[in-house]
């Protein structure tokens, strides 16, 4: 006999549970489906979490093995990988019992099982149960990237799931990708003390942030001694005797490289193949994710995805929004789609890259006159005496109102200094709102107001 819901959500990562949480303010019929081995999704388990924890500890370690920049004597400071991990494990155990605990308290009815679409209002639980619901929310995540590069599968490279639980710490690494994991793990290995090679495909790192930042980024690597190849062609991959190697094409030269191990750090995929969408009438866009409108409803009108099988931004809180809007509109309201032009983004490298909101080509594209200016951290006082000098902050703003639309910070704790320019996007401030503000000194975030001021100087000369 199948049991019937309201709602159910397959999925029990971040996006699911808020789909979930947020689906039982309307209805007591709810499920959700995961066949993982643990619950609580990629970011806890595999993904945010257990990384900046890592990262963090190799910013410090960095730090340490650099002590005479500030007049410290450290004779000697090295990464205990065996005690890293067990503090990485202590403290995602208590983020993975706590969303474990909030998945099992009986909100929900759980189903430990994976699941297929037999129809496009039933699916088929691996243990052989089958159960139907009105609506459907799919958040299953994605899984690693293993393109088609001749002897990449049979490498056996590393992906960042393995990077994140070493035990022990690898003499040599090629790192394949530019992207924003590979580019976190490639700095973290090397400040553990490993040598790094990093093949790149693009003509530069993290293509998906300004090619200022970029450029920034890719120094600051040079400077630690990571080899960076960008503007390249993967030709062979192989692992002999131990010992991985690859060719590639670099500026019309074949170069051959070999490390201890590889990291395959190409991407991620929508996880999406064992769904059986196409018995639910579910189309997929080319990259696979899964086709959905502005409320998060798939090419079937009661079926709806969020999270890393839906994009277009793999981000946790982008997850969550979309997870808790899906399941509003599933169950009867009508709520205003995602705001992507406040869109907010981190990248935890060192220098960090962050961003919210749109860019003056964005702008000019729309027919939006701006005003912009920017201010480095080499010229300001904090930053100076904290020996975090690269980098820089930029604001855009409309030029008609000055209304703050956009801004980028490239810098020391760029992803916590970017969130006063996110309040200021999303409310809608204008550049002369935010000189009225008091900004402490000597803090790293007064720093905005030297392009704050810029600007409002430059549209107060235009008027």
């Amino acid at each position: 006999m199948k049991k019937e819901y309201d709602f159910i959500v397959i999925g029990g990562g971040s996006a699911g549970y808020a789909a979930a949480r947020t689906a039982r303010d309307f209805t007591d019929s709810v499920a959700v489906v995961d066949g993982a081995e643990e619950l609580s999704g990629l970011c806890i388990l595999r993904g945010c979490m257990p990384s900046k924890t890592l990262i963090y500890a190799a910013e410090v370690l960095h730090l340490a093995n650099h002590g005479s920049r500030f007049g410290l004597s450290i004779p000697h400071a090295q990464a205990d990988m065996a005690t890293m991990q067990e503090r990485k494990k202590r403290i995602i155990r208590e983020f993975a019992d706590y969303r474990s605990e909030q998945l099992s308290t009986g909100r929900f009815d759980l189903y430990r099982s994976f699941s297929r679409f037999t129809s496009p209002d039933t699916v088929a639980l691996a243990d052989g149960r089958t159960i139907r619901s009105r609506k459907f929310l799919i958040a299953t995540g994605s899984v690693a990237n293993v393109p088609g590069i001749p002897g990449l599968k049979a490498a056996k490279a590393w992906t960042s799931d393995e990077v994140l639980d070493l035990a022990s710490l690898p003499g040599s690494v090629i790192v394949l990708g530019g992207g924003v994991v590979a580019c976190e793990l490639a700095q973290f290995l090397r400040r553990i003390g490993s040598k790094v090679v990093q093949v790149q495909r693009s003509p530069r790192i993290l293509k998906e942030a300004s090619s200022e930042a970029s450029e920034i980024v890719a120094q600051a690597f040079n400077d630690e001694g990571i080899e960076l190849f960008a503007d390249t062609r993967l030709s062979q991959v192989g692992r002999e005797d131990g010992v991985c190697q690859v060719l590639f094409e670099h500026h019309g030269k074949l170069v051959s490289k070999e490390a201890e191990q590889l990291l395959n750090a190409l991407g991620r995929i929508p996880n999406t193949a064992q769904l059986g969408l196409e018995n639910a009438g579910i189309e997929v866009r080319r990259s696979g994710h899964i086709k959905t409108d502005r409320w998060c409803r798939s090419t079937n009108p009661d079926i709806y995805a969020a999270g890393d099988c839906v994009g277009p931004h793999e981000i946790v809180h982008v997850a969550i929004l979309q997870g808790e809007l899906a399941a509003r509109q599933a169950l009867g309201e009508t709520p205003a789609g995602i705001e992507y032009d406040h869109l907010l983004k981190v990248i935890f490298t060192d220098p960090q890259v962050a961003s919210v909101g749109i860019d003056e080509a964005t702008l000019e594209e729309r027919g939006i006159a701006s005003a912009s200016a920017s201010f480095p951290f080499d010229d300001h006082g904090k930053s100076i005496l904290m020996e975090a000098k690269r980098g820089y902050v930029k604001v855009v703003a409309e030029r008609k109102s000055g209304t703050v639309v956009g801004a980028e910070c490239v810098g020391k704790d760029a992803g916590e200094l970017i969130h006063a320019l996110s309040v200021a996007v999303s409310l809608k401030a204008s550049v002369f709102d935010l000189i009225k503000t008091q900004w402490y000194h000597p803090t790293l975030s007064e720093i905005w107001t030297y392009p704050l001021e810029d600007i409002a100087e430059e549209l107060q000369a235009s008027q």
